[in-house]
């Protein structure tokens, strides 16, 4: 298994939370610093001497005061202080303690976000020592150190191999849970840092698994819940205004081997008769190991024979090194009962459109190229995998690709005109298989661009050509991959151009966000019962209703990728398309798959979100499964909940692309609580953000964006009143804001939302891109998304020593540390990178000296720099590398344990070049007040008067 916490940025590797608590029993006094350096090891130089690291001072002011975001006033690794720099102040966590005088330009900025040092009894959270005992408890009573003393006592006392026959019940409700730590958000503002740290641990009671593995619960980055501690009734659960949801992230990479999961190969599956639920870590054997009880529905199962037997090397094996009983996440080879059908292969039929503007903008010759460049990285173990393709302007033009084998290997072109009843000329030569027609393929992508080079036609019968092609492969199933430079004008489902750019940021703008044809919708499910997805790569330089469009993956699992105003006469342009397309023809998706939620007695799945087809009430359907997109399952309580702790099994049965019938489960565990601060301590802030991100897209297509904004403010406020009703005493204390310390970010995070370019109120934004963001805030990976909602602000003139360069323990590249987002931050003579995960801009301040141009983009003076999509040039000093190397690492998916196929834009912004660039760059400052939106010491006080 790749490392569990590979998904949290830069913070020291932490165990799951059934390893080490990570809240302390004890307040926490300070952060960890995030890119603090590994200390020098003996006979190493002493800190100052880096060699050909030399640290250079970009800053021109930097002489006169210890200045700039990283600036070294006791920064570990933040280089030297400068001659006639001001005394050291203390330091939380790395980052300078508000200094008492008002801030000059230069100066410690006096900003929110830079934490004070924790007053006793408060703080944010840091990785404690393992094993706090609890406050005024001796060690090994109550609270975390109480509930284990250890990994081995902590899941089962018996050793590995032992067989448990009569598994004793775990006792009374756990000890203390997660201990509620109140902030004042007032006076000890949010740090974007705490963003990276881990959800609240898990804290089970002792002997909750029948191993003592330490993957015995389900990890983070598949499976988060908004609440650690489950209220074990329905009116707690309504009396903490919080939700209850699960955030579902199946797969943690594109590709098998970047992620490998345990794999039962034996086809011994054991479930529960009544509730269906898959054997696993949290179940109780009974009768000398003969019978299992479900730890869902409680009923006994018999133990299938053949589960402590080796059929292929004809042995008994130890059933305790079995993985379903290890490993909260397995896979098991299914069986042929689980096949409806003969497992389907892997189909892509590419529509190309070949219309003038697909043909000019160079879309056609580069989606071409890309294929053939990839045909090697496109999954193929089984040999089965077949290709179609179609060209699309006002007609429909089939290509008969032949087999290798034939003699006249040459393909033929088929054009059908009649786009209300189109039929396919020879439905067999159509799709042909990979391995086969090899040659003949690449003869084809190679003369495809040359056969439109000269087409005038405007036309474009998308909606009809959707329909061939459903047509065409429904009697497989597979991927209809959609790449589309215009509007569809002709044929079924034809749009017209409806954006008015009067109506923008009015409430009459709604109306764009909405399909504009019944046919986008209806057609979608009828593809969705026939397993075909539909993925859509956009790239219209004026209006291409992504609102309507965007409904054909939305309702079969797909994804819609939005290019605007792409050129392949860009490189930056092209460069990025072939990059995201080549791995997403490479990604390994799962086809006609269903996934199914379970859960202990007492709860139900109450409503799902993401892209998928909703086929009953507990069961989503997937003809194509994608690896880059998260689901969010709502959980509601029927009934009170009498078990101290209830599991929740995820379950997706799926085809692999090499022909293989598999199904991936996952289960986790959570203790119930009948306290209500238990639940505060233990709810998740980035789950929750996920949760209301769902609702509030769902909010913004049904009722408009304003309705969506309202549902965003009020539920902060609500969270809020409930804390400071409930559980702060009811009293504002010294005019403060109080959250416990795991929520602390929930305020900012909901801000960012409702500044999103989803969502946020403007008459400059065109609904294109709005719909294109609506996308992205119902599909993103969880880490991806927070990232999306608040982006990443790095400082680079003065990054720490160790940032850019791989870090000595685990090779990854270090990143500075992270900066609230407000223009508090930077310095006229900085250098920053600001990246929400789609976008990064690398903002040059105006008074940049010209060395530090020099060494990063080998120009002396501002004027010559090259501003807008751009790339920061190879030069050969340190320096250059370790910037490029922060901005290729701040991009690095696999590492946060996401797949993802994105590329960001790079845009090179000079605080005084071009005014347009410079304020999209600065609408990603969610703390700063822009356009119609409040900076966040505004929306701090408006939440204030509603709380009070």
């Amino acid at each position: 298994m790749s490392a569990p916490n590979e998904g949290y940025g830069q913070y020291p590797p932490q165990p799951y939370a059934e390893q080490q608590p990570l809240y302390p029993e004890q307040p926490a006094q300070g952060y960890e610093n995030p890119a603090s350096p590994p200390p020098p090891a003996a006979g190493a130089h002493p800190p100052t001497d880096h060699g050909k690291k030399k640290k250079r001072a970009y800053a021109a002011a930097a002489f006169d005061v210890a200045a700039g975001a990283n600036a070294g006033v006791g920064l570990p690794g933040g280089g030297q202080q400068f001659p006639g720099a001001q005394p050291a102040v203390p330091v939380y966590g790395g980052y300078p303690q508000q200094d008492t005088q008002p801030a000059a330009y230069g100066a410690v900025p006096q900003a929110y976000g830079v934490p004070q040092l924790a007053a006793p009894g408060v703080g944010g959270y840091q990785a404690p020592e393992p094993y706090y005992p609890s406050a005024g408890a001796p060690p090994g009573v109550g609270g975390v150190g109480g509930i284990t003393s250890g990994l081995s006592s902590m899941q089962l006392g018996a050793k590995s191999g032992a067989p448990q026959p009569q598994q004793l019940p775990p006792q009374a409700r756990a000890g203390p849970l997660n201990q509620l730590y109140p902030t004042d958000l007032l006076n000890q503002p949010f740090n974007v840092s705490e963003l990276d740290l881990p959800p609240p641990p898990i804290i089970l009671p002792p002997n909750s698994s029948v191993t003592p593995s330490p993957d015995a619960n389900c990890a983070p980055k598949y499976v988060r819940s908004t609440l650690n501690a489950v209220p074990t009734t329905h009116n707690l659960l309504k009396k903490s205004k919080l939700p209850f949801t699960l955030i579902i992230q199946p797969y943690a990479a594109l590709h098998d081997l970047d992620d490998p999961v345990p794999v039962v190969q034996d086809q011994v599956i054991s479930r529960c008769r009544r509730c269906r639920s898959y054997i696993n870590p949290f179940v109780t054997f009974l009768d000398h190991g003969h019978r299992w009880r479900c730890n869902m529905c409680n009923l006994t199962n018999d133990v299938p024979q053949a589960f402590d037997w080796d059929a292929a090397a004809q042995k008994s094996v130890d059933r305790w090194q079995r993985h379903e009983l290890n490993h909260a996440v397995v896979e098991f080879v299914a069986p042929q009962e689980y096949m409806v059908r003969p497992p389907q292969p892997l189909v892509y039929l590419f529509l190309f459109d070949v219309s003038y503007a697909a043909v000019s903008t160079g879309l056609l010759a580069t989606s071409a190229r890309t294929i053939l460049d990839s045909l090697n990285r496109i999954p193929n173990a089984d040999r089965r995998t077949r290709l179609g393709f179609i060209a699309v302007d006002s007609s429909l033009h089939y290509f008969a690709v032949p087999k290798d084998s034939e003699e006249n290997g040459e393909t033929s072109m088929l054009v059908v005109s009649d786009l209300d009843e189109p039929f396919l000329p020879v439905p067999q030569d159509l799709l042909v298989p990979l391995t086969d027609s090899r040659t003949s393929i690449e003869n084809f992508l190679t003369k495809l661009p040359e056969m439109f080079v000269n087409n005038q036609d405007n036309g474009s019968c998308m909606g009809s050509a959707l329909r061939a092609g459903h047509k065409l492969i429904s009697p497989l199933g597979g991927k209809l991959v959609v790449l589309s430079a215009s509007l569809p004008n002709v044929g079924e489902g034809k749009l017209t151009m409806r954006e008015d750019k009067k109506i923008l940021g009015t409430s009459k703008e709604n109306a764009l966000l909405q399909t504009a044809s019944s046919f986008y919708k209806s057609f979608a499910v009828e593809c969705s019962k026939n397993q075909v997805s539909i993925d859509m790569f956009l790239f219209s330089s004026g209006y291409q209703d992504v609102a309507s469009l965007s409904n054909l993956p939305r309702y079969t699992g797909g994804q819609t990728w939005f290019y605007p105003g792409w050129n392949a006469g860009r490189a930056e342009d092209a460069i990025k398309f072939a990059s995201e397309f080549s791995d997403y023809l490479s990604s390994e998706i799962g086809l006609e798959a269903v996934l199914r939620v379970r859960a202990s007695t007492g709860l139900r799945m109450n409503a799902f979100y993401g892209n998928f087809f909703n086929r009953s009430s507990d069961l989503c359907a997937f003809p194509a499964f994608p690896r880059d997109q998260c689901y969010v399952v709502e959980v509601a309580i029927d009934e009170s909940l009498t078990k101290n702790v209830i599991s929740l099994q995820t379950a997706v049965l799926h085809t692999t692309c090499n022909g293989e019938r598999r199904i991936r489960v996952m289960t986790l565990a959570l203790p119930t609580t009948t306290n209500l601060a238990d639940v505060y301590a233990s709810a998740d802030q980035s789950a929750i953000t996920t949760y209301f991100s769902h609702k509030a897209v769902e909010r913004a297509l049904s009722n408009g964006l304003e309705s969506a904004r309202d549902l965003l403010q009020s539920k902060v406020t609500e969270i809020m009143q409930t804390f400071r009703k409930e559980l702060a005493g009811g009293s504002m204390g010294s005019g403060g804001l109080q959250l416990p310390s795991n929520l602390r970010g929930l305020p900012i995070l909901f801000l960012g939302l409702i500044k999103n370019i989803g969502l946020r109120k403007s008459a400059q934004i065109p609904s294109d891109l709005r719909s294109a963001a609506l996308c992205h805030l119902s599909t993103l990976p969880l880490p991806l998304l927070i990232q999306f909602i608040y982006g990443r602000l790095y400082s680079l003139h003065d990054m720490p020593d160790n940032a850019g360069i791989p870090d000595p323990e685990t090779s990854q590249i270090v990143l500075p540390p992270p900066l609230n987002l407000s223009s508090e931050r930077f310095v006229p003579y900085g250098l920053y990178l600001i990246d929400d995960g789609q976008t990064q801009f690398l903002w040059v301040g105006r008074d940049a000296v010209p060395q530090l141009l020099l060494d990063v983009f080998g120009v002396a003076d501002r004027t010559q720099l090259h501003v807008g999509k751009g790339t920061v040039p190879e030069l050969d000093n340190d320096f250059n590398e370790r910037v490029r190397a922060v901005i290729s690492k701040s991009c690095d998916y696999k590492s946060r344990g996401v797949g993802s196929i994105i590329v960001p834009h790079l845009y090179i912004v000079r605080e005084d070049g071009e005014p347009s660039l410079k304020l999209w760059a600065q609408t990603l400052l969610i703390e700063d007040r822009a356009d119609q939106g409040l900076s966040y010491q505004q929306w701090m006080g408006s939440l204030r008067e509603k709380v009070s």
